[in-house]
């Protein structure tokens, strides 16, 4: 269970602190999917990194399974992240000098939880239609078909938690409507808690789970 309890965040600017966001708690189960709308700057981002124990926040507590990962040394906290939680971006980050296969196994490298998976790589690649793609680079790849690779990527740890931060926002509305599918379909089948930043109503739309963040606020859509 994700458990984001009180949470606020504000950074120190000359003219005093700027508050992103204020007192937001949120209480997530395996299974559950969310979106978060927002315009530029409300802040959405960067819920989604104190839920990924990417960003502390300045109050509050964000806890994954009953552990809060702040309360980690460095090097244990990026163990946890590695292991209990899956990253997509808008832009894929994908080594261009790694196959799709060897981008997909690249958390497996530093830990000992799954090992070279290699398997589960081909299974999870064949699950996002890039079968005949293991042996391709990035640069022989579309974007849509990037964007999957990085999906692939995130899954290869049995993550409980799965966050994405625009992960259509670079695609064509046919390539993004395919990347949206495969989200939520594998979703589905891993029982991960998933989360997505959109600005892209329609996107948003597919989720059971919709909410906004406004005036520092999160915000449950009817």
């Amino acid at each position: 269970m994700l458990k984001v309890e009180n949470v606020s965040k504000e950074y120190p600017t000359p003219r005093g602190p700027l508050k992103i966001v204020s007192d937001i708690s949120l209480s997530l189960s395996p299974g559950d999917a969310l979106s978060i709308m927002g315009p530029s700057g409300s802040g959405k981002s960067t819920l989604l990194y104190m839920m990924g124990a990417l960003e502390p926040p300045t109050s509050g507590t964000v806890t994954l399974d009953g552990q809060n990962p702040f309360q980690l040394k460095e090097k244990e906290l990026a163990a946890f992240r590695n292991r209990e939680i899956g990253f997509v971006f808008q832009d894929h980050c994908l080594l261009p000098q790694c196959s799709v296969i060897e981008n997909v196994l690249t958390p497996t490298l530093v830990s000992s939880k799954d090992g070279h998976d290699t398997e589960r790589a081909r299974l999870l690649l064949t699950g996002v239609g890039l079968k005949d793609r293991l042996e391709h680079r990035p640069a022989e790849l579309s974007g849509g078909e990037k964007q999957r690779v990085a999906l692939a990527r995130a899954l290869i740890m049995k993550p409980q938690l799965l966050l994405c931060d625009e992960p259509t926002g670079n695609l064509d509305h046919q390539a993004a409507e395919v990347v949206a599918s495969l989200l939520l379909e594998l979703h589905q089948q891993q029982k991960t808690i998933l989360v997505v930043v959109t600005h892209n109503a329609e996107l948003a739309s597919r989720f059971p789970l919709r909410y906004e963040v406004i005036d520092q606020q999160l915000r449950k859509l009817s």
